[in-house]
């Protein structure tokens, strides 16, 4: 058996953002020769998510209504965390939305179901992040 570790490093402009990182991973994916396995994907960042879901701006856009709805940035006060900082509701986001994924790879492909793609969520950007991309396989 094989494994391999890569990191991606995320900056973004914005405190929220979805990104696409499917052709990250899958570009990492071939570099580690691995065929057949598993491949765990995963935050390094308690304010920051990595998921599965369709790549459909209207989505991303209802995603992030909703996750408001559930935790609104503001007032920063309504939180008992935020005294240091103000990023309490980006750690509620990230609960919601999941710290990790894994998929099954095969032929020396991701095996994903219709539609499915994998994203990285950033709940408390302008900052540097990191994801972990981990393949165990033959």
């Amino acid at each position: 058996m094989k494994t391999y570790r890569h990191e991606l490093l995320f900056h973004t402009k914005t405190r929220r953002a979805f990104l696409n990182i499917t052709p990250q991973i899958e570009s990492v994916l071939r570099e580690s020769g691995i065929k057949e396995g598993l491949l765990l994907c995963n935050a390094m960042n308690i304010t920051s998510s990595v998921f599965i879901n369709d790549d459909e701006g209207g989505l991303h856009q209802d995603f992030e209504v909703w996750l408001e709805r559930l935790a609104p940035e503001k007032p920063y006060s309504q939180y008992q965390h935020n005294g240091f900082e103000d990023n309490a509701d980006a750690h509620l986001k990230r609960t919601v939305m999941g710290r990790e994924v894994v998929v099954a790879v095969t032929d020396g492909k991701l095996d994903f179901g219709t539609w499915e793609q994998i994203f990285y969520g950033e709940f408390d950007g302008k900052r540097d992040k990191r994801v972990l991309i981990k393949i165990i396989g033959e």
